[in-house]
């Protein structure tokens, strides 16, 4: 049986090619009687519309990028399930790129995308991320990226983040109602918006409870898990080691479970701990973890909305905006009164 395509209903209506195209697609200039004449045929011979092709004449790919550091962490796999229910009512599909926290690897993969591949981007920086520059190509090609969780503040976009500097604050305040009085905050290199605004909260919670801010406390991590887990290790062997622990990634609260029960250190008697994590495990864990949850799905579900609102009118300007999420607290037995 002949393929039932354009050309095929072309000749069998002796209408041009284009002139099927445009009543397919429902054109104001082609009269309601050929409409409904191309309609019947493509009915009859169930012809079935090629998206690739219509992708092409339209100069779309109908696909979107999705450029994240990592994906053992739970709260993207969450976030690519709110990404993916907005892409796919707009029969978009979504093509994942992983960094793996390298500067090089995300300036490499954008560097890939600049072909036409995908018609936009949501992107979640790298920790090696030192600028943008190498976004810039992007918008000189058109193709619109906007930010979600990890975001640059250098970068005219649309960013979807959550209250990281009141979070911050929050989970810091929670330790000292729980009678911490040596409070250590862990984190990565400290160069991303959200990791900034995090310890700004941690550090202004600690000085207005007239609390240590001593450097020690400050444990900056690496992105090595056996050197991250060292340097937990060292900061609870000390004599004077914190009393409550913040983590402001995800990881960095196993680390300190691990090292606590090799040191024998209970929780929360010794060390009381708190997280950001959306680990659907946190209440398993033994204690349950208390931690500050993101709203991943809805971050990632905003994010890809907010991108197809700007496919829509590619020719007006996105505007450089911040839209702001509320992450919540979650208390469990980690940080319990003892």
């Amino acid at each position: 049986m002949d393929q039932v395509n354009l050309k095929r209903l072309a000749k069998e209506l002796n209408l041009a090619v284009s002139t099927v195209s445009r009543a397919l697609s429902d054109s104001h200039d082609i009269s309601e009687e050929t409409k409904k004449k191309v309609l019947a045929l493509a009915r009859k011979l169930n012809y079935q519309p090629n998206p690739f092709a219509r992708s092409l004449r339209n100069r779309s790919s109908k696909t979107i990028a999705v450029i994240l550091p990592e994906i053992a962490n739970n709260y993207f796999s969450v976030a690519i399930n709110g990404i993916e229910e907005v892409a796919q009512a707009n029969n978009y599909h979504v093509l994942i790129y992983i960094t793996h926290e390298s500067f090089q690897k995300e300036a490499a993969i954008v560097r890939l995308l600049l072909n036409g591949r995908v018609d936009g981007i949501l992107m979640s920086l790298s920790g090696g991320a030192k600028d943008t520059d190498h976004l810039a190509e992007l918008q000189k090609s058109n193709i619109p990226v906007v930010f979600f969780d990890r975001v640059s503040d250098t970068f005219d976009t649309i960013r979807v983040t959550t209250n990281n500097f009141e979070s911050g604050y929050l989970a810091t305040t929670h330790l000292i109602s729980r009678n911490c009085q040596r409070i250590a905050y862990l984190t990565f290199s400290g160069d991303l918006s959200i990791e900034q605004q995090r310890m700004k909260g941690y550090l202004e919670a600690v000085q207005k409870h007239g609390l240590s801010t001593a450097e020690d406390l400050i444990v900056r991590c690496d992105t090595n898990a056996e050197e991250s887990y060292k340097k937990i290790k060292e900061m609870l062997s000390r004599d004077d080691r914190p009393d409550g622990v913040f983590a402001s990634v995800e990881s960095l609260a196993i680390y300190v479970y691990e090292a606590c029960a090799e040191l024998r250190l209970r929780i929360p008697e010794d060390v009381k701990i708190i997280g950001f994590s959306n680990l659907r495990t946190a209440s398993l864990l033994n204690p349950a973890l208390t931690t500050i949850t993101q709203p991943a799905f809805n971050m990632g579900r905003e994010a890809a909305r907010v991108l197809f609102e700007v496919l829509k009118k590619p020719h007006v300007r996105m505007e450089d905006n911040t839209i702001v999420l509320r992450s919540n607290l979650v208390e469990r037995r980690s940080t319990a009164i003892t």
